[in-house]
């Protein structure tokens, strides 16, 4: 009879995880409507002294929305609102639909997770690591690697590749040489060609002895390509967001939805919010309206626009186990090694790193509210997420800044809505 209830008790709970996201009362999920108003209050006040222009939070506990809002402004010098449905550059945000779109591929037998990258792009083969490097006339020297880099190296940074632009530099020096960028804004180019313009450049370490936050996610979205024999665009939209009816997550922005971007801020030099004129990573301009543009350089590390609630539909779907709404994207294992520690004892710092997210530990625990086994990542311009399976929660804070000096908002943001809490 035990047997039986246990079995009615787990398939109720996976029934409720199945269902459509909801809204419910905070009460009914735990917290405190009162506290919550905590957060609305410093929201308001980081607008109102000028810290951000505007933005957006949504939590889900239970697949139930307990709180959805939006302060401030979209155009602060024109007076118009935010809205909750505003269409934000998520960047590196990316980076985790792109790991759910490997494992889709790795449960169907397509690859596996510690196949040489060389496998499906034979650049990769005997590829060198940096030896010495000269900055003045950024000239270098190289050894041989020691093994080729492997597709779960990819997914944890900890294949040697750095960052175009925004990384070492090291890399920001030798990418450039070849025309590598961060992925955002990418005009007359293509995925595949920079990737094999990247597989004859050195690796900045030897693999799997570091983590290097690098360019692995667009070689990574560059794999679903060439495997899938289809777009990234056209994988994505197939396999993930149409299933999971995320209708506003694109690579380009549709014209009739134009509107809806969110305008993109800086700080000046006096600390002031102005209006950015144009996104400069490493002395190359890019226009905000880069979503907008069109381009066939699809990548997987940074070139997607979403709205906080199309992203938050994506995260419940990894909290429920890969499934929601009767949509099963990945089965439950899958989900469980992307969010355990896939880099054992290399150094990140408090925390560990899985297959495409950070994931806090009971040493990262300690210090923050979220509870070990939280899994995030975030943004470059100022979009964060988190997924703390323990509470069956998932909370996203979202502003559209450039550059900010005021970055200590996020953690603010999440003890405010842990103290919320009132269960």
């Amino acid at each position: 009879m035990k047997k039986i209830f246990l079995f009615l008790f787990i398939g109720f709970q996976i029934a409720a995880y199945a269902q459509p996201i909801t809204v419910a009362t905070p009460e009914s999920q735990g917290f405190s409507s009162e506290r919550l108003k905590r957060l609305d209050r410093e929201m308001t006040g980081w607008v109102d002294k000028g810290w951000m222009q505007g933005g957006a939070a949504l939590v889900l506990r239970n697949n139930k929305i307990v709180y959805y809002k939006a302060v401030g402004y979209n155009d602060k010098e024109l007076n118009v609102q935010m809205q909750k449905d505003q269409i934000y550059r998520i960047a590196s945000q990316t980076k985790a639909i792109t790991s759910v779109a490997i494992m889709i591929l790795f449960e169907e037998g397509k690859l596996l997770l510690d196949d040489p990258v060389s496998k499906y792009i034979p650049a990769f083969a005997k590829q060198q690591v940096l030896d010495k490097f000269n900055p003045a006339d950024t000239t270098y020297t190289t050894v041989p690697a020691k093994k080729e880099i492997t597709i779960r190296e990819l997914l944890t940074h900890t294949s040697g590749l750095g960052y175009a632009q925004i990384g070492s530099k090291e890399a920001n020096a030798i990418y450039a040489k070849q025309n590598l960028t961060a992925g955002i804004g990418v005009q007359g180019d293509k995925l595949l060609d920079a990737m094999n313009r990247l597989a004859k450049l050195p690796l900045m370490h030897q693999p799997g002895e570091r983590w290097t936050y690098g360019l692995n996610t667009d070689l990574l979205g560059c794999l679903v390509e060439v495997i899938a024999g289809v777009s990234l665009d056209e994988f994505f939209r197939t396999r993930i967001f149409e299933p999971l009816a995320m209708t506003d997550t694109y690579f380009t922005i549709p014209k009739n939805k134009a509107w809806r971007l969110v305008k993109l801020y800086r700080e000046d030099s006096t600390g002031k919010l102005v209006k950015a004129s144009a996104n400069m990573l490493n002395g190359k301009s890019i226009t905000p309206d880069y979503p907008l543009e069109g381009s066939t350089y699809y990548s997987g590390g940074a070139g997607l626009s979403s709205t906080i609630y199309d992203y938050a539909v994506f995260l419940q779907m990894l909290l429920n186990g890969g499934t929601h709404n009767g949509k099963r994207i990945l089965s439950r294992n899958s989900v469980r090694m992307m969010t355990m520690n896939q880099i054992g004892d290399l150094s990140r710092g408090d925390d560990k790193f899985g297959l495409g997210f950070q994931v806090v530990t009971e040493k990262g625990s300690a210090r923050t509210p979220s509870n070990t086994g939280t899994f995030s990542w975030g943004g470059a311009f100022s979009t964060s997420y988190w997924v703390d399976p323990k509470e069956k929660m998932v909370f996203l804070f979202y502003r559209q800044l450039q550059s900010s000096t005021h970055g200590d908002v996020v953690e603010k943001f999440r003890a405010l809505l842990y103290g919320a809490m009132n269960d």
